[in-house]
């Protein structure tokens, strides 16, 4: 596990991009995390990483938004998602194997995500604005990560 201190949203959205930069196209990422911890912003990083050039939001109402850079991106918010009926009912199964799928409030979903997905868990410090990040699933990357 690789853990990661960020100071700041502006270094939050610098540690997605660096994420994106050893990304294949195919990777499932999930985020864990309360309100506020950063996950759209992390979310912001790693689609400017990839060449989104579209604003990023949290889908919270749509459920998912899809954004088109150097791979496709499906960003997911499971917050009200409850069963794997709701969880049927957004096509999320429909983009498995499609892109990079960023699903934030992973929690939600946590029986139905890929075993070998990128787990990040991200905790408020003290600190205003630092957030630590429990990184899963990047060990070999460390080097560019960190």
């Amino acid at each position: 596990m690789l853990k990661v201190i960020s100071a700041s949203p502006e270094e939050t959205e610098a540690l997605g991009k660096r994420i994106a930069s050893v990304l294949k196209g195919r990777e499932m990422i999930a985020l864990f995390g309360d309100l506020g911890a950063g996950k759209t912003a992390f979310t912001r990083g790693l689609c400017a990483g990839l060449g989104v050039s579209d604003g990023v939001s949290s889908p919270t109402f749509a459920i998912v938004n899809a954004y088109r850079g150097r791979f496709p991106v499906y960003h997911f918010d499971m917050y009200r998602i409850t069963d794997t009926d709701d969880l049927f009912a957004t096509g999320f199964y429909d983009y498995l194997g499609t892109g990079v799928i960023v699903i934030e409030w992973s929690e939600n979903i946590e029986s139905e995500l890929e075993p070998d997905c990128i787990r990040i868990r991200i905790k408020k410090s003290d600190a205003e604005n630092e957030r630590i990040f429990e990184i899963e699933g990047l060990d070999a990357d460390a080097d560019v990560i960190c």
